[in-house]
């Protein structure tokens, strides 16, 4: 494995992508048997990449697993001489609430393996992850796997089973054309082209159309890519007079996909479920299957499985897909490297990623995407992927954290490299270095990097972007030690689950609590199980699930506000207004930041959201943490020494948004504008000290004057379930203030597919109670989606606003009752 790692012409980097439970894992046990490391009995229930054990139990995949496998192939119009083809593949979850480990498993491979099932098609999750994966330029192709339950359970005849067939391909297109990238060029997935395969993951067998054209092709003297064009679409074989015609004569000529393979695939499953012992002879000589020894026992679906394993094996087809049509590094960075590297794109690491550089004086350049945990308790392995250069075992190397800023000493730590190792599934080996191209592990990075960071040499060397997440952690709940000498392992515990999971965030708040915030309830579940034992060994005490939520201004400033410092001599004037959910959801999605260049954007905020050109270039800062959604924006006009207090503004600002006054939570969508200042003439009364807590008590004032209000989080709620249980699906959102917003039937199944959107607040238990109200026909899947107000103003008993603000003070230990609107202002 570690002398293929050199040809990087040779190596294919992949996720496996899909919504939740479409098979992902069973057919990656397709390419872990070809590999020869698990026996073909074995595959497809092994699932080699489920390595927790609670993995096992639940049936899904939590964390996403590597692993690196050596394959054979023979290209024959091939640019390569060398057969041999390194896979480094990653088995990411399909579920909602560990989308993360997809972003982290997307960044450091080229191509996604997309799964679908014929039946369910595409669903919200494989939309999620599909627009992940284009986003971060990493090119599809598709897997329409679970055949075998159209042709058993359903028993589609030819023709519906290809309309299914197409459905899935175009609601995959649909998507990839919608967020297209254009230096990603066309992915659009067809199977004329190779990029669709079809097949069963479970059964372990699955074609393209490149291998039935390949047998038929020199059956019929056809070159072979003559042949696929004729094997989708349109195309009918007129056997009488010997020629292909597009036009089906009335209905009486069969579609040549379903002539040439879907009708024999239908038929040897009905002739080997009917045990009809004769014509499945006929037939197996047909295919060239041979049957030896105990296998001529076989019956029924054990029989159909070895039949369609040995005349289709799926390993050889998604194989084939992957070596002709997902990219090689050296391919791939090519295009990747703008939105990876967040330096300039001429500088000497820029280039070696473009050119996948591994030769042995090129810069090195490695982004660590997530932490593995290892069978030495709390210490971790640190997976990524080398982009250029080479990566050794004691090299020194620089290793900058996820908040690094070029030319800064902070998060910033030059070592060398302990060990470096290769990752395989749930065991790891160890080599002496690593080139380009390759994903490995390095042992003793953990000990400075948190989550994720860049390793590299160069002394220039920015480091590459950090990663989006398309959910973010809403759910939170308080830890405490069941006994309280267990504080420190508490602490520890933390420290190594907030390693261990790229979403998760752990941290104390002033009043003492410890928070572990997550993106749902089942995140969350995963999450403490862990922290209790595997990273602390006992057990903790969890107060019930918690939500964030955002303050905001609802409409202007009823007046302007004032505000003096501590000494008299400087004033403020500050009014506030809200900014409009299009705006925060331009600054949340990094159209609109901190750092762009003034007058393009302030171009922008005009045409696009019609403000004042000149105050949109006087953009003073975004809060909080510098890149929220709130803003503070200068509109004096001549004002002396105006620059001298700006930091001491925006550091108010910034105390402001990070813990509004109404319940101490962040505030979202406010924009504060600096009216106009009163400055003592002498530098020396208007410090950091004066100035600080008076912008941070203006802004308190303003918005409280602009009628403040509360956004609590909304999840966006998948629910498929059959028309007749639908009702009650009903009744259950409504209890809790949800409301469904669209509905569709599946074309050909009386499964409906219901979007509603759910207050997440509500939605602890929701999962449970659908379930016991539909007989367990219904399964939901939320995953985070807007910021919606909540009606009624906190100042009047009984809305659900002052319910919410009495509350979360009261959980809080802040000081009783909602604070009056007056509290911040003063006296003119």
């Amino acid at each position: 494995m570690r002398s293929i790692m050199d040809l990087k012409h040779n190596i294919r980097s992949m996720s496996v992508i899909a919504h939740v439970d479409h098979g992902k894992t069973t057919l990656t046990d397709s390419l872990v048997q070809k590999a020869g490391i698990i026996s073909s009995k074995a595959a497809g229930g092994a699932r080699y990449t489920d390595t927790r054990a609670d993995e096992a139990e639940r049936g899904i995949t939590i964390k996403s697993t590597g692993i690196s496998m050596f394959f054979e192939y023979d290209m024959k119009a091939g640019e390569i001489s060398e057969k041999s083809y390194l896979i480094n593949l990653i088995d990411s979850p399909g579920h909602v609430d560990f989308s993360s480990e997809v972003t982290a498993a997307l960044r450091v491979t080229d191509g996604a393996l997309v799964v679908v099932d014929t039946i369910d098609g595409v669903c919200v999750q494989t939309e999620t992850v599909l627009r992940q994966a284009i986003a971060e330029r990493v090119k599809p192709v598709l897997m329409v796997n679970k055949v075998d339950r159209a042709l058993l359970e359903l028993q589609l005849p030819a023709e519906e089973l290809y309309q299914a067939f197409c459905r899935s391909i175009e609601s995959v297109n649909v998507i990839v054309a919608t967020y297209n990238d254009e230096l990603l060029g066309d992915v659009q997935v067809h199977p004329t082209k190779g990029t669709v395969a079809f097949g069963s993951g479970l059964h372990q067998w699955a074609f393209t159309l490149k291998r039935f054209a390949r047998d038929y092709g020199s059956k019929f003297g056809v070159p072979e890519d003559k042949m696929m064009e004729k094997l989708w679409g349109d195309w009918y074989f007129d056997a009488p007079r010997k020629v292909w015609t597009s036009s089906d004569k009335g209905g009486t000529l069969e579609r040549a996909f379903c002539q040439f393979i879907a009708t024999p695939i239908t038929s040897l499953f009905e002739a080997i479920m009917a045990e009809k012992a004769g014509k499945v002879k006929k037939m197996l000589k047909a295919i060239d299957v041979e049957l030896k020894g105990d296998e001529k026992e076989l019956v029924g679906k054990q029989l159909l499985k070895r039949v369609m394993q040995k005349w289709l094996p799926a390993g050889d087809a998604v194989l084939e897909m992957i070596v002709l049509h997902l990219p090689s590094p050296a391919k791939a960075q090519r295009y990747r490297v703008d939105t990876l590297y967040d330096g300039p794109l001429d500088d000497a690491t820029a280039t070696a990623i473009r050119t996948c550089d591994t030769s042995p004086n090129a810069p090195l350049c490695m982004y660590i995407s997530k932490m593995v945990p290892t069978s030495d308790k709390g210490r971790f392995y640190a997976f990524g992927r080398v982009f250029s250069g080479t990566i050794a075992t004691g090299q020194k190397v620089r290793i900058m954290g996820a908040n690094f800023v070029p030319g800064k000493k902070s998060e910033l730590w030059i070592k060398n490299i302990q060990r470096t190792v290769i990752m395989m599934g749930r065991y790891t080996e160890q080599v002496a270095d690593v080139p380009a191209g390759n994903t490995c592990a390095l042992v003793g990075v953990d000990q400075y990097l948190l989550k994720s960071g860049t390793i590299a040499t160069a002394e220039d060397a920015c480091p590459i972007k950090s990663m989006k997440f398309s959910v973010s952690p809403v759910v939170r709940c308080a830890v405490e030690p069941k006994n309280s000498a267990d504080l420190p392992k508490l602490v520890e515990g933390m420290k190594r689950l907030a390693k261990s999971d790229p979403m998760v965030l752990c941290y104390t708040e002033e009043s003492g609590e410890h928070i572990i915030a997550a993106s749902g309830e089942l995140h969350l579940e995963i999450c403490l199980q862990d922290l209790q034992n595997d990273f602390m060994g006992t057990e903790v005490k969890v107060s019930d699930p918690v939500v964030s939520f955002r303050e905001t201004c609802t409409e202007k400033s009823s007046q302007t506000c004032l505000a003096k410092s501590a000494n008299k001599h400087n004033r403020l004037f500050v009014e506030a207004e809200p900014l409009g959910p299009e705006l925060c959801k331009a600054i949340d999605d990094g159209d609109i930041k901190a750092g762009n260049d003034a007058k393009i954007q302030g171009r922008k905020l005009a045409d696009e959201f019609g403000w004042d050109v000149s105050e949109a270039r006087k953009i003073w800062a975004f809060g909080p943490e510098g890149t929220g959604p709130n803003l503070f924006v200068d509109t004096t006009k001549g004002v002396n020494y105006l620059l001298e207090i700006k930091e001491s503004v925006v550091g108010g600002f910034a105390w402001a948004t990070q813990n509004g006054p109404l319940c101490d939570e962040q505030l979202r969508g406010c924009r504060f504008n600096l009216m106009d200042v009163v400055l003592h003439a002498d530098a020396i009364h208007r410090g950091m000290g004066q100035i600080m807590p008076t912008s941070r008590r203006v802004c308190f004032a303003s918005m409280m004057a602009g009628g403040p209000g509360i956004l609590e989080p909304i999840y966006l709620c998948n629910i498929s379930v059959p028309q007749d249980a639908m009702g009650n699906v009903y009744g259950v959102l409504t209890r809790r203030r949800g409301h469904v917003f669209t509905e569709e039937q599946r074309p050909g199944t009386p499964q409906m597919t219901l979007l509603a959107y759910l207050p997440v607040m509500e939605s602890f238990g929701f999962t449970a109670d659908l379930r016991s109200n539909t007989g367990g026909k219904a399964f939901p899947q939320c995953s985070f989606d807007h910021w919606e107000p909540m009606s009624g103003s906190p100042f009047d008993e009984g809305t659900k606003t002052n319910e919410v603000v009495v509350s979360v003070r009261k959980r809080k230990g802040l000081a009783d009752g909602v604070p009056e609107a007056n509290k911040y202002l003063d006296k003119l």
